[in-house]
């Protein structure tokens, strides 16, 4: 095992900057969903300007779905 070779400060070091990179991807990805989201919400809005309510749609196609169980 790799571990049994490395001495305990090498261990340490290596463990360390696994996190410090490992918590600069996460920082990266939560940028990365941020932008993600904001094209997202600025479809939806362009869509509701033209008249479509994805909302409702979705209510819709939720309620047909519940009663199609129902029944």
């Amino acid at each position: 095992m790799v571990e049994e070779k490395m001495s305990k400060e090498e261990l340490i070091g290596f463990h360390k900057g696994s996190l410090n990179t490992l918590g600069n991807e996460r920082n990266e990805l939560a940028k990365m969903i941020n932008v993600v989201d904001q094209l997202i919400q600025a479809h939806v809005k362009a869509l509701k300007d033209l008249g479509i309510d994805l909302e409702k749609e979705a209510k819709k196609i939720s309620e047909t779905k519940s009663k199609g169980r129902v029944g």
